[in-house]
Parts: structure tokens; sequence; C-alpha cells
């Protein structure tokens, strides 16, 4: 289940987020972290199972698209398709009033999970 990130799981997030290539360094992980805690148009979740597994983070641009930029998975959960689930929930919540897109960053990763989706819906026809 998708929750909405809170500063009392600072330091989950953090951990999280540092499984990202570009957020390796601590001064550029804690940029990353105040950004979504002060910036009202970039929105962080985490992915709540029995423990948090997972971090996908929000950028709204120009009061039009809702880019991903940030998914990342605790390296010991990974390839059990919470990346994904994490992505259609992001596409879930947003699709009504922006146009969802990846950065540059993801979006090998966003093409993926579109391309695993329209394989289900084909299967299930």
């Amino acid at each position: 289940m998708l929750i909405r990130y809170k500063k009392n799981q600072e330091k989950i997030a953090m951990g999280l987020l540092s499984f990202m290539p570009e957020e390796k360094d601590v001064k550029k992980l804690q940029q990353t972290i105040k950004e979504y805690e002060t910036n009202p148009v970039w929105h962080l979740y985490l992915w709540k199972e029995e423990d948090i597994l997972g971090a996908v983070g929000v950028r709204i641009e120009d009061e039009i698209n809702a880019v991903i930029q940030h998914v990342s998975v605790n390296p010991s959960h990974r390839n059990l398709g919470i990346g994904k689930k994490m992505v259609n929930e992001i596409e879930r919540l947003y699709h009504n009033k922006y146009a969802v897109c990846a950065s540059d960053k993801i979006q090998q990763f966003y093409m993926k999970c579109d391309g695993d989706s329209k394989e289900e819906k084909e299967n299930d026809e």
C-alpha cells in the first residue's frame, strides 16, 4: 500500500533513496529529502506491506505533468513487482489531474512497467 511520507519516516526514506545511484552522496540525499519536505510540488510516497519496502517520488511540473523521479526498492525485496506496483499506484493517483511520465533517470524502468501492464491487459482478453 502506498502511504504519504512523513518526517518521522526520514531515516527509512533516506535509506531507500540511497539505493539510487544519484543519491549515494549523503549531502545530496539530505537535500533531496529536504526538498520533499518543503517543496509543495514534490511528493514522496512509501510502499508499506508489513514493513516499508520502497519509495517513489513525484514532482508536479507546470501544473501539467506528474514526473516520477525516484523509484527505489529494498534490495532484499527486488524482483517481486514492488516497483511496478508503486508506479501503477502513482498513475492511479495522478492520472485524472496530470499526465504521468518519468524523469530521464528512471525512464527505462517506467517503460518496462508500462510494457508489462499492456502485456497483462492483452493476456486478460
